[in-house]
């Protein structure tokens, strides 16, 4: 198995505008939304998201991973 291989799909978007600012990854399964990993550089936090009730805990473990690796951690 790989390194994120409970991660079916993902996308890295950023969000500017309306009340945040920042970037992130979302996690689909097909076209439904998971979850969502997001650095906002407005609140200067990081969050996540669940969409779905009940996630499997290794797939936000790797989503979080995911994230880490992907989005730089400094705020803009």
């Amino acid at each position: 198995m790989g390194e994120h291989s409970k991660l079916e799909k993902y996308i890295i978007a950023s969000d500017v505008g309306g009340s945040r600012d920042g970037i992130g990854i979302e996690v689909y399964s097909g076209s439904e939304i998971l979850m969502e990993v997001f650095r906002d550089d407005t609140q200067k936090t990081r969050e996540v998201t669940l969409y779905k009730k009940d996630l499997d805990l290794e797939l936000v473990e790797q989503a979080i991973d995911l994230f880490k690796k992907e989005i730089p951690w400094e705020f803009q």
